[in-house]
């Protein structure tokens, strides 16, 4: 598909529809960032959901319009009167299922775009007027980002940051003031079969204070899930940890992460968060296929077993899977050993000597 035609002009108005996961919306802050950058008199608006709105809903220059999910229809005719007096340029359809369809009904646009068929599902042709290109990369952030080569933008700022407000910032110093580097272990993901086992975390934790003498921080929400998982982290730890987890909302999180030396987790929102806060990132893949969807800026840091996962429970190669395959299996995430975690955990901590070394002249 050619670029959309615009008239040669930016668009004075554009509507993005994303409302879930937090992972998701926090990949499409670099969109944002691009949009303002190149259209900065272009009016952007932005469907999310509530939590997700917790997350990116601050962020300068976009009008958020926040769907309750579990009102249903009810949130969905709220969202319908609310923009009742708005008509869009371009609505960029970036979800696709069947209550993103439903919730796109109520955006009124002169150009819907939706996803190119590979990434389409849950009948989201039938909602948009035209299907982007496919994208250049496997990651879910070039699809995002080809959204805009369908409008004829093709730079890219990638920039993840979001507002991060005072009291978090000094909620995380109270948490982790300053001393030795920190290890952050976020270890829960939405899905049980993309989490590791907990006492191969404790391992690698105790691997981290004893190998680079780091303190280590468990992060996480207030589930019972979340809360299980960090006390048979602990119970299985030689040394001791920071715990965290129930006690880091999201702002908080990202801050936690500014003040942390690497962040350890299975395919979350908190590996994605972690690129706005630039913090090396070694996320665990054997579920899920990091080129898809590891954390953006830290592909190199990520152990993924991924291949070897589809070897063993499809008797084929990834490569020929289709984009998007999840092999959320029992036991699956047991094909990552502590080995692989420590060895890219010592090439980080490698990385940060010579980089701060680098700064101070050679001087440490």
């Amino acid at each position: 598909m050619a670029a959309a035609d615009t008239g040669g002009r930016p668009p004075a108005s554009i509507c993005l529809l994303r409302l879930s996961a937090l992972g998701d919306c926090i990949n499409i802050v670099p969109v944002v960032h691009t949009l303002r950058r190149r259209w900065p008199e272009t009016r952007l608006a932005w469907v999310t959901g509530t939590a997700e709105a917790r997350l990116v809903g601050d962020l300068p220059g976009v009008d958020f319009h926040v769907v309750d999910k579990k009102a249903g229809g009810r949130g969905i005719r709220a969202l319908k009167r609310e923009l009742a007096d708005r008509r869009f340029d371009v609505l960029l359809h970036m979800h696709a299922s069947w209550r993103a369809n439903r919730v796109s009904r109520a955006v009124r646009a002169d150009l819907r775009l939706g996803f190119d068929a590979a990434r389409s599902r849950d009948g989201q042709r039938w909602f948009v007027d035209r299907r982007i290109e496919p994208a250049h990369g496997r990651h879910v952030v070039d699809g995002y980002f080809a959204f805009l080569e369908a409008l004829g933008v093709y730079d890219r700022v990638l920039d993840w940051s979001v507002p991060i407000p005072a009291e978090a910032a000094a909620q995380a110093a109270e948490a982790l003031p300053p001393g030795p580097p920190v290890l952050l272990i976020s270890p829960c993901a939405s899905h049980p079969r993309r989490n590791w086992r907990a006492e191969r975390y404790a391992a690698v934790a105790d691997h981290a204070i004893g190998r680079h003498g780091m303190r280590v921080a468990l992060v996480g929400g207030p589930s019972a899930d979340e809360r299980a998982m960090g006390d048979a982290i602990l119970a299985h730890m030689r040394g001791e940890a920071i715990d965290l987890i129930g006690r880091s909302p999201l702002k908080c999180l990202i801050a936690l992460m500014r003040r942390s030396a690497c962040l350890i987790t299975p395919d979350s929102g908190p590996a994605h968060m972690a690129n706005a806060a630039r913090v090396p990132t070694i996320a665990l893949h054997a579920a899920t296929e990091s080129a898809r969807s590891g954390p953006y800026t830290s592909l190199q840091w990520c152990v993924d077993r991924y291949d070897d996962a589809a070897r063993r429970y499809f008797e084929r190669p990834a490569s020929d899977l289709a984009w998007g395959t999840k092999i959320e299996r029992e036991g699956v995430m047991d094909l990552i050993r502590v080995a692989d975690v420590t060895e890219r955990l010592d090439a980080v901590m490698l990385k940060n000597v010579t980089t701060e070394t680098q700064r101070h002249g050679g001087r440490v």
